[in-house]
């Protein structure tokens, strides 16, 4: 296939393209977005030749991705989401209602923090679309400096000259374990209760599964299993089901309890690092900035140990320092 010709895409192959994907089928796409197969089919081989290079693996009525058509699925996902906010944008411009809002977020601080955050808003500055979008921290960066999310809230460590770092903080991690796992009456952790255990934790190895080998490498311990996790909430959900010893930040664990499990603190210090950030030189609307500032102060009063960071930390995953009690 030749590479791209046109400095823009389709949007309709667009539609048609996360259709399938999201779906898993020609025909179900096809329903969904009100056309015929063949139409649909049609749309994502021009985006194919566009492109130049493979979407999907095509075997009968058998469809999946190809590599680069999952990598391409996570861009063409904030391009949309992109395009419907401005048509929200657009349609609140002409009848002078608050502009809608698209806030980007880790799962932990979509579960946690921001609810609260927006429940104490006044009715009247809440717009009728807010979308809160939780992903992965290097997609939530990508799409604030992108502009097609108006404040992003990501893991440390930041370096990214497109958008802006309003603040950043450090909260400690604690452990998650069932009711019933002999470590749920402890009232600490230690590195060697974690000697013998199933671990589950962030699968990121440059955020906080790096904060976590780091504090655990200094007492030489060593989990002999694993399970990876890509959200605090999933690790929080497989810790209850007793597959293991969960660390995940305390922010997730005090703003969304679930029941039938302990949350121990540590003897020893796991910093969870994070921040707000917004694209650079974008002018802030009177909502964003309130948000900006209601986020540091929520998250402040709900987790103990909260602390803000100053600059120098921002584009460091952790400083683990002395190995202490935290």
């Amino acid at each position: 296939m030749q590479p791209m010709t046109s400095p823009y895409l389709d949007t309709r192959q667009l539609e048609a393209f996360v259709a399938v994907i999201s779906i898993g089928s020609m025909t179900g796409a096809a329903r969904a977005l009100g056309r015929s197969q063949p139409v649909i089919t049609r749309l994502i081989q021009e985006l194919e030749a566009e492109l130049g290079f493979p979407l999907l693996h095509r075997n009968g009525p058998r469809i999946s991705p190809t590599q680069q058509g999952v990598a391409f699925y996570e861009q063409a996902e904030v391009i949309l989401g992109g395009l419907r906010t401005i048509a929200e944008r657009a349609r609140g411009i002409s009848t002078a209602a608050p502009q809608p809002i698209e806030i980007a977020s880790l799962p932990s601080l979509a579960a946690s923090v921001v609810p609260k955050v927006l429940a104490g808003l006044d009715p009247a500055q809440v717009p009728a679309r807010v979308h809160l979008r939780s992903t992965a921290a290097e997609t939530i960066v990508q799409a604030v400096a992108d502009r097609t999310a108006d404040l992003g809230l990501t893991s440390l460590p930041l370096d990214n000259p497109g958008v802006e770092v309003h603040w950043t903080a450090e909260v400690p991690c604690v452990a998650v374990v069932a009711r019933s796992h002999p470590l749920a009456d402890r009232a600490e952790i230690s590195p060697a209760d974690l000697a013998g255990e199933r671990l589950i934790a962030s699968h990121n190895p440059y955020r906080l599964r790096l904060a976590i080998n780091q504090a655990l490498g200094a007492f030489s311990v060593d989990p002999p299993a694993l399970i990876d996790s890509n959200s605090s909430p999933v690790s929080i959900a497989l810790a209850r089901e007793g597959l293991g010893v969960a660390v995940v930040e305390a922010l997730t664990s005090t703003g969304l309890p679930v029941a039938d499990v302990a949350v121990l603190p540590f003897s020893f210090r796991i910093p969870f690092r994070f921040g707000v950030i917004t694209a650079a030189g974008r002018p802030l609307s009177p909502l964003v900035e309130r948000l900006i500032g209601d986020l540091r102060d929520s998250a402040a009063r709900l987790v103990p140990g909260f602390r803000l960071l100053d600059g120098t930390e921002t584009a460091q995953p952790s400083n683990l320092g002395g190995q202490g009690p935290a």
